[in-house]
């Protein structure tokens, strides 16, 4: 069932994994910030996936983290909350073929001087044809095992990017030195099934829930988070808008409240709540209680340790 309810009150969230650096965003990024805020958003994450934009990404994170949100804009300017912004950096899987060995250099180099929130997202794809190709394969797992490497020296969790390749995924990091109980790490925009999720969980790795919970027919998905909060507790999710992708469904409609009317086109980090929304009817979970832990398990799997704020 779609919900038809209006947004309950306002809680405090984390978008774990966005895009907002990408130029779809420029012409309104400091209006989506502040309803972002009314919307409870207090944190979220720039993720990388190409070497050419991760300067832009730092810049972002700077200008977004001068920004003054509207709603608190009477308070006295020296005790304002504000949505922080964190930047991940990582050559993402599915453009295996623009990246080279300079610039996982280069990546190696940025990170020792400016280090980032996470490495990420990294993993490995297979959702197309040529992705499919042996050499074009190999590449992308020689690269995962890389910024596996990195993580591990600058002992910063991961954010994984895998899309129909699960158990390649698994058996790496089943391998490798990466230790996701230590060092935390999220399996980004999750799509395998049960067991695949109770696997990754079993790694120390959060599951990223998006947008797409908000579909019923999203019936895999749902299938595997249900599987493995009933094996593992809600203390395994984290939610994410992996905005201006995975739009909620209620975004979709056009008789919606959502924050963004070009909602059609992009999704933003102010319906993150619907995420939240959606789990909770899912798992029969209040929205009192997922907020809370679902706050707790970001910060665990990104090794913060931010208090839970009133809003």
């Amino acid at each position: 069932m779609i919900s038809k309810q209006t947004l309950p009150k306002t809680y405090p969230l984390i978008d774990t994994h966005t895009h907002f650096d990408a130029p779809v965003f420029d012409s309104d990024r400091e209006l989506l910030v502040q309803q972002a805020y009314k919307r409870g958003v207090r944190h979220l994450v720039l993720v990388g996936y190409s070497h050419q934009y991760f300067e832009r990404m730092y810049n972002t994170e700077q200008l977004l983290n001068k920004l003054v949100p509207l709603t608190a804009k009477n308070v006295d300017s020296a005790n304002l909350s504000q949505i922080k912004s964190h930047t991940a950096i990582g050559l993402h899987p599915f453009y295996i073929e623009d990246h080279s060995e300079v610039h996982l250099t280069s990546m190696a180099n940025m990170i020792a001087k400016r280090r980032p929130i996470a490495i990420g997202e990294i993993g490995l794809d297979t959702f197309t044809e040529s992705m499919r190709e042996p050499e074009v394969f190999a590449k992308q797992k020689r690269f995962f095992k890389a910024q596996l490497d990195i993580a591990v020296l600058h002992k910063l969790p991961v954010m994984l990017h895998i899309r129909k390749s699960h158990a390649e995924a698994l058996a790496i990091l089943k391998a490798h030195d990466y230790d996701a109980h230590q060092l935390g790490g999220i399996a980004h925009s999750f799509s395998g099934g049960e067991q695949e999720a109770k696997a990754f969980v079993r790694l120390g790795f959060k599951l990223g829930v998006t947008g797409q919970i908000t579909n019923p027919n999203a019936k895999k998905l749902r299938r595997a988070i249900h599987a493995a909060v009933d094996s593992h507790g809600i203390e395994c999710l984290v939610i994410e808008t992996d905005c201006p992708d995975m739009t909620p469904i209620q975004c979709q409609m056009s008789d919606n409240s959502c924050a963004d009317k070009q909602s059609h086109d992009r999704n933003v980090p102010a319906n993150l709540p619907w995420v939240l929304l959606s789990l909770s009817e899912l798992l029969n979970v209040s929205p009192d209680r997922l907020a809370e832990q679902l706050w707790h398990n970001s910060c665990n799997a990104l090794h913060k340790t931010w208090d839970y704020p009133p809003v």
